[in-house]
């Protein structure tokens, strides 16, 4: 994979952070536009990847695990169905095209969508460079205006400065655990599974708490089960049991393109009650694939008379202490239903807790008060992303995954990834390319 040189001079119509799916789709897009003008005026673009190589959420690439997503839901082909770069192309040039529609399921394996986003950052990696951090973000003024920005890259060779006329965050999403509670020796957080278990001596565990009642807890309690074939595995759900998701037709309208046209222009009490009523085809909701599986295992243990999985319903975490004597985690638990207060041991304990969008703050740090904010501090922007700035802006920054509270609920989600790469580059080509060098000062200290 090809690795494009940065210098500390360089300038750019675009630099991105991140290049998980949304900026990946974004790539896609400027690709097809570069090759379709030719020459001039293409984009010079630029997408920046703290990992050393391509992935998604590689902590739960679970073999038997499939995409809760279309197989059309991918980089491009709500944008162009006719693109090289879209997910029935891959199939094709992998020679499985026959194979994946014999299967009967819309939905690709999760390692198969890996495998197609791999596929898909090799032909885009002109544009992309590994194993490097963004670590601040600032706004270039003239006139009263913005007109650029300045972005500090760390890596291997150390930290230098680049202009760009556009800039797009798209991070990803960070893990979440309750407050309080941190990672250890024995706490993990469900996006770090996979390493995580790899190192466990799984013969000698014999109790694991698992706290969540979405999809990854699910998954991780099935994991678990059999990992782990002494152990006892507790689940801890804050509702009684767990809540299938809703993928009827109907209910995922809330995900078209239109819908973010419809929330966006919303009343804002309208947009968030619609939000919080369609929560349940994403968010804290399980499969009902997985669900019935381990029904099946627990039905399967009661006949067998050694039942394995523990259920601590309408139950809460509020407090953790690790390296608790022997098994080694003690969860104090507020059980609404029983006595009420309890303790439990076990080996390890793991949060499927969820994940927040990443802060522009930590970016931008002095210069955050650029940003215009809602009542509750969360950054506004535009229906095309761009962030609402204090500044009459030439040059934008636009927030990609961080304005659920606007865009709707495919704002973090995969759904709309090709088309919101359409709308962003529009945007871009309309608000122009002119990207100024960066400033003297700023290039002394790169």
């Amino acid at each position: 994979m090809s690795r494009p040189e940065i210098t500390a001079d360089q300038s750019y119509d675009v630099v991105g952070l991140g290049f998980g799916p949304s900026n990946m789709a974004l790539a896609t897009a400027i690709h097809e536009h570069n090759r379709a003008v030719g020459t001039e005026p293409s984009l010079k673009a630029l997408f920046l990847d703290r990992a050393s190589e391509p992935g998604w959420h590689k902590n739960l690439l679970f073999e038997d695990a499939s995409m809760q997503v279309a197989f059309a839901k991918d980089l491009a082909s709500f944008r162009n169905p006719t693109s090289e770069l879209t997910f029935m192309n891959f199939l094709h040039t992998q020679g499985r095209l026959e194979d994946f529609f014999n299967r009967g399921s819309m939905a690709p394996l999760r390692i198969e969508f890996v495998a197609y986003l791999r596929w898909a950052a090799e032909q885009l990696s002109d544009y992309v460079r590994y194993s490097s951090e963004v670590v601040r973000v600032v706004p270039r003024t003239s006139g009263g205006r913005i007109t650029g920005y300045e972005v500090d890259i760390a890596d291997e060779s150390g930290v230098r400065t680049v202009a760009a006329r556009h800039v797009v965050l798209a991070g990803g999403l960070q893990p979440v655990f309750p407050s309080g509670v941190r990672s250890g020796a024995r706490v993990w957080h469900s996006a770090e599974f996979l390493e995580r278990a790899a190192v466990l001596d799984t013969a000698a565990v014999r109790s694991v708490a698992v706290i969540g009642g979405g999809q990854s807890a699910a998954e991780v309690i099935e994991q678990m089960y059999h990992r782990c074939p002494q152990a006892q595995i507790h689940s801890v759900i804050s509702r009684f049991g767990l809540i299938p998701s809703d993928a009827s037709a109907y209910a995922n309208r809330i995900f078209d393109p239109l819908a973010v046209d419809e929330l966006y222009a919303a009343d804002p009490q309208v947009r968030q009650e619609l939000t919080e009523a369609h929560r349940n085809t994403n968010n804290s909701v399980v499969n009902p694939n997985t669900i019935a599986a381990l029904y099946d295992l627990e039905y399967r243990d009661k006949w067998l008379g050694a039942q394995r999985l523990n259920w601590h319903r309408a139950a809460r975490v509020d407090s953790v202490r690790e390296d608790y004597g022997t098994p080694g985690v003690q969860l104090g638990l507020d059980e609404g239903l029983g006595d009420g207060d309890g303790t439990l041991e076990v080996d390890v304990a793991i949060f499927a807790t969820g994940y927040r969008a990443l802060d522009p703050t930590t970016l931008l740090g002095s210069h955050a008060g650029m940003l215009v904010r809602d009542d509750l501090g969360r950054p506004t922007a535009r229906r095309d992303y761009s962030a609402h700035t204090v500044l009459p802006d030439d040059a934008k920054l636009f927030l990609v995954g961080q304005t659920e509270h606007q865009h709707g609920i495919s704002a973090t989600l995969l759904s709309n990834v090709a088309v919101r790469a359409g709308e962003i580059l529009d945007s871009i080509l309309a608000a122009g390319t002119d990207t100024a060098q960066p400033s003297e000062h700023r290039k002394a200290h790169a």
